[in-house]
């Protein structure tokens, strides 16, 4: 939930992004990095962003946007822009997810803070 409203997924109170979707890198409060490596997040960002978009459109290819081309056309626009609207939300739960796998499989070189809070 914490990466869905954006938030650090270990404190919840240092947000991930400033701005719309510009990364932090890492938590202003409890000092998380949120991807230590670059391309850490790339799988749950996958799953998250890219499969979504793809059902969506398939949805719309076999569904309405073939029995009623402009009412397709103007679902796809709308989804679109609830998509692009979200985004920063589903990027943070994918950090977020990535966070919950360090803690169930952690690394030693791994520089997730003491659980505290």
């Amino acid at each position: 939930m914490r990466g869905l409203m954006k938030r650090c997924p270990h404190c919840g109170i240092g947000p991930i992004y400033s701005g719309w979707a510009h990364d932090l890198g890492a938590c202003s409060h409890c000092g998380l990095v949120y991807e230590p490596t670059e391309g850490d997040t790339w799988a749950f960002t996958i799953i998250g962003d890219r499969l979504p978009v793809a059902a969506i459109i398939v949805m719309i290819y076999f569904g309405i946007g073939r029995s009623h081309p402009a009412l397709g056309l103007a679902t796809f626009i709308v989804l679109g822009i609830v998509l692009v609207w979200t985004a920063p939300n589903r990027w943070g739960i994918g950090i977020a997810l990535h966070y919950l796998s360090r803690v169930f499989w952690p690394d030693p070189s791994d520089p997730v803070p003491n659980s505290k809070f």
